[in-house]
């Protein structure tokens, strides 16, 4: 018998642990029985996604920016490439926040069922508003400030300054790139092989997936029993899709703009990877297959497409930026927190960076969400709100990574004539 797949197993749990929440909420003394024998191991899921992300940012930035040291003798190709995945993936995270602002999925739900949930996670959130509270007591330049660790084990120990995190491994990594090969070639060793062993952690968490997706809904069934906040977790998947759907639309103008190649030429090329990249939810799994797709479908040189399409597989995540934004926005009007444009800004920035040291593996993005969240001051005790259908749009959200890729190595290509005619 064939192996199910993960994601089928991931969807199965969301419906039984959705059927168990429901049977159970009409059973005498039902919902402590969830309260004191399920939802905690959802919560040991979340946690472990929290344990994870720091040791992630840790290992895939530093490996990443240290990857590039190929940089200087590729200045050109290197330095268009960055700044061309910079701007899409900020183009990503600012399409996202404009969606989840005007559709306002959140707000959807009513004042009761989210003082249920307020009520529910009532330690986490207040933690979450005092510290917001104090930020904005704070002077105009002290996010800078506080970006900048004078403990960097301090700034580890704890999610809420994760922004502390990645300057350090930006700052590390680049002091990497700066001196000689042989110098650094053991601690690059030991980056790569720590990076290889967050992966196969990650990989490991995610076996119990199905698990802690069933106690999750469960638990979400019988402590807020109201339809609301699943008309609100479609009205937030709508919005994620509508996101990943402009983005995508962004490529196809981009390339046309760029390398005037028409947009059926371009989707159909890319297709194969498109499709990989669905069931696999993995950009890194789907680089062989998408850099087939460039060269020989889209006609990018072999030398670009080497050089740009992994390091966009490393730093590239504009369906994982669009999500991150759309995400973040969503559990804070689920909680009630009206987040102010610098927030929303915080936001763009630190889904930016997370996006470059998110890995390239199926549900990375949602432990990178936990640095955003932690950013941002909203309780990361939402992600068990959203997790329940993560896989789904992980899957979606993977289609855009790659078109992405696919897209600048094609408008790299063009502007230094190493693309066909």
């Amino acid at each position: 018998m064939k192996k199910l797949a993960l994601h089928w197993k991931i969807l199965i749990g969301m419906l039984l642990g959705v059927l168990f929440g429901v049977v159970l909420s009409f059973v005498e003394g039902g919902d402590s029985f969830i309260g004191n024998f399920i939802k905690p191991f959802g919560t040991i899921f979340i946690n472990l996604l929290k344990l994870i992300a720091v040791p992630l940012i840790l290992a895939s930035l530093i490996k990443g920016i240290s990857d590039l040291k190929d940089i200087s003798k590729l200045s050109q190709m290197g330095g268009r490439t960055i700044l061309t995945y910079l701007i899409t993936t900020l183009t990503a995270v600012t399409i996202g926040l404009i969606l989840v602002n005007i559709i306002q999925p959140g707000k959807s739900i009513s004042v009761e069922t989210r003082q249920e949930l307020v009520e529910a996670y009532s330690s986490d959130t207040k933690a979450k508003q005092e510290a917001a509270a104090k930020q904005q007591e704070a002077g105009p330049l002290q996010a800078l400030v506080d970006m900048v660790p004078s403990n960097i084990f301090l700034a580890a120990s704890n999610n809420r300054n994760m922004l502390q995190v990645i300057f350090f491994a930006l700052f590390f990594g680049i002091g990497m790139i700066l001196l000689p090969g042989k110098k650094v070639k053991p601690v690059k060793k030991f980056f790569d092989s720590f990076n290889d062993i967050i992966l196969k952690l990650i990989d490991l968490i995610m076996l119990a997936a199905p698990y802690g997706v069933f106690a999750l809904l469960a638990a979400l069934v019988v402590e807020a029993p109201s339809l609301e906040l699943f008309q609100a977790l479609a009205l937030y998947a709508i919005t994620l899709l509508l996101g990943l759907a402009s983005m995508i639309v962004v490529y196809m103008v981009l390339v046309r703009v760029f390398t005037k190649k028409k947009i059926p030429f371009f989707m159909k090329g890319i297709a194969p990877a498109q499709l990989l990249a669905f069931s696999t939810s993995s950009s890194a799994a789907t680089l062989p297959v998408t850099m087939e797709c460039v060269e020989e479908n889209l006609g990018v040189d072999e030398e670009v497409a080497s050089f740009v399409l992994p390091i966009g597989a490393t730093i590239n995540m504009d369906g994982t930026s669009v999500y991150q934004g759309v995400a973040a926005v969503f559990i804070a009007q689920a909680f009630g927190l009206d987040l102010s444009l610098s927030a929303q800004l915080g936001i763009v920035f630190t889904a930016t960076l997370a996006s470059i040291g998110t890995a390239a593996v199926p549900s990375a993005g949602i432990v990178m969400l936990v640095i955003v969240l932690a950013q941002a001051g909203i309780p990361e005790a939402g992600l068990a709100l959203i997790f329940a259908i993560d896989r789904p749009l992980d899957m979606c959200r993977t289609i855009v990574n790659v078109t992405g890729d696919a897209a600048v190595s094609m408008i790299v290509g063009k502007s230094i004539g190493k693309l066909k005619d």
